[in-house]
């Protein structure tokens, strides 16, 4: 993949940022903060969906899709098991027919339960067509997908604001369910090829129960990595109120420069390392790029640390502790990010255990951080604790990687995100009494990343100037 085809995939998703960026004033003006916090919760459970009943056969289709010659009973093969699962799980749910809105938004209301489902199965089909887009290069159709649902969300809230209408947490609700169903619609129309000849396909029994096994383990590891990305707001929904977790939730939204770069690169990696690892391309290969990443990482952490006082000058007086938290909200995406150029050693030795392991230790420590913390320092603790958890992260999957299969160069690696990670502490407790030393800190970091990464810088102008070519 070139850099015109990276290009194509990230216009989605630098595009479906700059609309959210959009978005995430215009509903903080208008919507309660514990109106957030209720749609945060709605996020953490279509995640818990997506990892849980995916059963891991969507990441086996990633691995499996170049060696396959049957794409479209592939297809099939790793979708079926997963949606029916899902739609019997909803129908169980819904015998309770408040029980899910009752779970996730502390309200009494049958239609939301509905909507919940609805937003779970939309999201869940989404997932495997966007794969379809991925895996067959087409970035132009994914770009769209991508954006199309984010305008729709856009024009629904500022239909709602026009008309001076809908701003009870109902109405909020329907916006989101209705574009993530417009978003299954989108991509089914833009796989439409691709659906219909799976359709046509008798599923390989034998092939299907390779595929388990290769993803059972990632059961595990997908739930231990769902409570890794979510334990904070589920701290905070239990320890504190939606009030934390509307602000927390603000703050986790803001880190867009940190989600952009997690979805381009999730995005355009898994095809090409696995391309690559089928054509036996040197591993030096996949060092440089962890070079490259790495570069990108520490200057996004720094950017956030010198800018993150302009989100003050957006959000209402009640967001106001947002600009604390936004630079350690940002490890998430990012050392999550940069765990995956490491952690490719794992996926081609297929030995995913491993993988669990790794969710494993950092849910564990990051479930104790949120059990010492949250209680004391709210929104603040919850930030730290995730991110030194996926530091811890990044950690393990880069070491088990080694393991598994090849050494590779990593002290330039723990050393800076470990600095990046510091300075994300003192932003999150000293920033309100100390910002100018903390503005410093974060400028002479800045001076030596350019000094470090002179040789990523080089390249990046010699690809801006290509590329205008």
């Amino acid at each position: 993949m070139n850099s015109r085809e990276i290009a194509l995939f990230a216009i989605g998703p630098i595009g479906a940022a700059a609309l959210s960026l959009c978005m995430l004033p215009l509903v903080a003006w208008f919507y309660s903060v514990e109106d957030i916090g209720r749609i945060a919760m709605l996020q953490v459970m279509v995640n818990f969906c997506l990892l849980l009943f995916s059963l891991g056969l969507d990441q086996a289709y990633v691995r499996e899709y170049y060696e396959s010659e049957n794409k479209p009973g592939l297809l099939k093969s790793v979708f079926l098991p997963g949606f029916l699962l899902l739609v019997l799980g909803g129908g169980v749910c819904l015998f309770e027919p408040s029980f899910l809105a009752e779970s996730l938004f502390s309200l009494d209301s049958v239609m939301m339960s509905f909507l919940v489902v609805l937003c779970f199965i939309a999201s869940f089909v989404s997932r495997f067509l966007s794969l379809v887009l991925r895996m067959q290069g087409r970035g132009v159709a994914f770009s769209i997908g991508q954006i199309l649902p984010k305008m729709l969300f856009l024009m629904i809230m500022s239909g709602y604001v026009l008309f001076s209408y809908g701003f009870e947490f109902y109405y909020l609700l329907i916006a989101h369910v209705f574009s993530a169903v417009f978003l299954t619609v989108v991509y089914a129309y833009l796989t439409y090829k691709d659906v219909s000849l799976a359709y046509k396909q008798k599923i390989n029994l034998g092939k299907l129960k390779s595929m388990l096994h290769f993803g059972a383990p990632l059961i595990m590891g997908g739930a231990a990595f769902w409570g890794l990305t979510t334990m904070d707001r589920l701290f905070l929904r239990s320890y504190s109120n939606f009030e934390e977790l509307g602000i927390y939730s603000m703050a986790t939204n803001f880190a867009a420069a940190g989600l952009i770069l997690q979805s381009i690169f999730s995005t355009v990696w898994a095809p090409i390392v696995y391309k690559w690892a089928a054509e036996g391309v040197d591993a030096s290969k996949i060092h440089r790029v962890t070079e490259h990443l790495l570069a990108v990482v520490v200057f996004l952490f720094v950017i956030a640390g010198l800018g993150s006082w302009v989100v003050t000058f957006i959000l209402p007086e009640g967001y106001r502790e947002v600009r604390y938290l936004l630079v350690a909200c940002m490890a998430y995406p990012l050392f999550y990010t940069l765990s995956e150029t490491t952690v490719v050693g794992i996926g081609v030795s297929r030995k995913s255990g491993y993988s669990m392991l790794a969710s494993t230790v950092a849910v564990s420590i990051n479930f104790t951080g949120n059990y010492l913390l949250v209680p004391v320092y709210g929104a603040a603790g919850a930030a730290i604790s995730t991110a030194f958890s996926f530091w811890v992260f990044l950690i393990c999957r880069t070491e088990l990687s080694c393991l598994v299969w090849r050494q590779a160069p990593r002290f330039k690696l723990y050393v800076m995100t470990l600095v990046c990670l510091i300075l994300s502490f003192g932003s999150t407790f000293y920033s309100e009494k100390g910002s100018g030393l903390m503005i410093l800190a974060w400028g002479v970091m800045g001076l030596v990343a350019v000094w470090s990464f002179r040789g990523s810088i080089a390249l990046l102008v010699n690809q801006v100037v290509y590329f205008k070519k």
